[in-house]
């Protein structure tokens, strides 16, 4: 065994194996990562990605898989978190692990409190919580709430709470998944910052593009199995090369062929207005009007904080904030949104951008979810048909490509990706005319994206009309056969697919309400 003195290497993992019931998750997978980089591990959902880091932090403790592990050259045995956390190795998940009613610094010590004679020390806590977040370039009061601050200084603040454990070792899951591109920029070069500063990271992304702009080396993992580790540095690593490890062949578009078939107007929306639910006076949607084709895809386009959830879920059964005013027709008739319920009869599904907390209930299987949003349609007499519903979902998942060993699985148990084609599912089955999407790829990986992007084609070509809202400009030009842009609760523009470029977007998407142009 290799000694601390002559390894390069801070980890080394060797043939690592996990198994659940029915499933290998992990077979002999490696991984060697050399102190003070920053290594990637990219792979399809469901390739074992998150399992292995479990494994590293102690999430899967030592006797519960295979294989060893290895720190600084000698082999360590983690039987929990606390164990791995007191080794230096601090991993940070993609559901953030933030308390939103306590303050940004109580959630920094959260168990790590620090006190003088059993009495916590205020002053001496905002005061280190000060530090942290100086570090992590956070201008934020130690004392504001979580639930006060976006996404992205939460990220900051669990690099803090990490930093304050005096971590060797940072372990990230999907960081940048629910960034804009501002504060994604901001957490990347923060782990520039970390790198030079000894800290070795570990990072699971999806989004190549940053993969390749700050990877040091990068290992893919493919079915399970370590496939391949890329030295970044030694050249000829871009994202079509990560691509072709990733699915074990080249990916020659990011967008299956597609050609659409385009009918009359569909959905109309006029004069949409909706109030903040907590903040009397302001609006949230400006009086947003616009249309949908049968057999078209509509993009959304929007910063974060732009209102393009917010106006998906008001008209989705007036399900956010206090409705005002406004219209929604289809096919010439008025419809009734007054609440979820009546959406769903009247034609509409909504994917929503949060599949874990609004999208699925994880205490559920498979089946249960698939049919959740529609139960009279398998009710005879108000009693479930446990048959249908099987069918049901077997149907599903063998026309989405679930990867599942059973539909009695729990949801909890899939990936992300695995996941959000549950969710599809079950709006799919509710038959709806007007489906809409609201981050449909958020945290999934390249070749999930392919496929679901054929789903939602296969839709249109139905005479379905497709409302996709992503924050992904590329994913938007790629998909949509029209764009429509927001700002500040406004529609600020509307573009054909053949006139929309990134450029022409972004001056929309930053148009103030005051100075909007007529949409299409």
């Amino acid at each position: 065994m290799a000694s601390t003195a002559t390894t390069p290497y801070l980890l080394e993992m060797v043939d690592i194996t996990k198994q659940f019931p029915g499933v290998k998750a992990l077979d002999q997978v490696n991984l060697r990562v050399r102190t003070g980089e920053v290594h990637a591990i990219c792979g399809e959902n469901g390739a074992g990605k998150s399992t292995l880091m479990k494994v590293l932090s102690g999430v899967y403790p030592h006797g519960s898989y295979s294989g060893s592990i290895l720190l600084d050259g000698r082999e360590v045995e983690f039987k929990d978190i606390r164990a791995s956390e007191h080794a230096g190795i601090v991993i940070i998940h993609q559901e953030l692990a933030l308390i939103p009613e306590l303050s940004i610094a109580e959630n920094i010590f959260l168990g790590n409190e620090a006190s003088r004679g059993g009495v916590i020390d205020w002053v001496g806590t905002n005061r280190r919580a000060r530090d942290l977040l100086d570090m992590v370039g956070l201008r934020d009061d130690p004392e504001t709430p979580i639930k006060n601050v976006g996404v992205g200084k939460q990220q900051l603040v669990e690099i803090a709470k990490a930093l304050n454990k005096d971590v060797r070792l940072l372990i990230l899951d999907e960081p940048t998944a629910a960034l804009n591109e501002e504060d994604s920029q901001h957490l990347l070069d923060l782990l520039r910052g970390l790198r030079e500063r000894g800290i070795t990271c570990i990072m699971i992304s999806h989004k190549l593009g940053e993969i390749a702009a700050i990877a040091d080396s990068i290992t893919i993992i493919r079915d399970g199995r370590s496939i391949e580790t890329l030295d970044v540095a030694a050249g000829g690593v871009d994202e079509d090369r990560i691509i072709r490890g990733m699915v074990g062949r080249p990916l020659d578009s990011r967008f299956p062929d597609y050609t659409p078939q385009i009918g009359e107007t569909l959905l109309e929306v006029r004069d949409w207005t909706v109030e903040h639910p907590q903040i009397p006076g302001r609006l949230v949607c400006k009086g947003s009007s616009f249309t949908v084709r049968a057999g078209e895809i509509v993009g959304f386009a929007g910063l974060m904080g732009a209102g393009r959830t917010e106006l998906m879920r008001s008209l989705f059964g007036h399900s956010y904030g206090q409705f005002l005013g406004g219209e929604a027709l289809l096919r010439g008739r008025r419809l009734r949104l007054s609440s979820v319920p009546t959406a769903i009869k009247e034609g509409l599904g909504y994917v929503t951008e949060d599949r874990k907390v609004l999208g699925l209930n994880l205490l559920d299987d498979i089946k249960a979810t698939t049919v959740s949003a529609k139960l009279g349609k398998i009710s005879p007499n108000g009693v479930v048909d446990r048959h249908k519903e099987f069918d049901f979902a077997e149907r599903y998942r063998t026309s989405l490509r679930t990867k599942t060993p059973s539909v009695n699985e729990g949801v909890s148990k899939l990936s992300g990706g695995n996941q959000q084609k549950v969710v599809l599912a079950k709006w799919l089955f509710t038959d709806p005319e007007v489906l809409i999407l609201d981050e449909p790829t958020r945290g999934i990986d390249v070749g999930a994206k392919y496929e679901i992007y054929g789903i939602i084609q296969q839709l249109a070509l139905q005479g379905k009309g497709v409302i996709v809202v992503s924050s992904e400009l590329p994913e938007l030009l790629g998909l949509s056969d029209r764009i429509y842009t927001i700002c500040e609760g406004a529609i600020t523009g509307c573009l054909d697919k053949s006139e929309a470029t990134q450029e022409q977007l972004m001056r929309l998407m930053t148009l103030t309400s005051s100075t909007h142009v007529p949409t299409a």
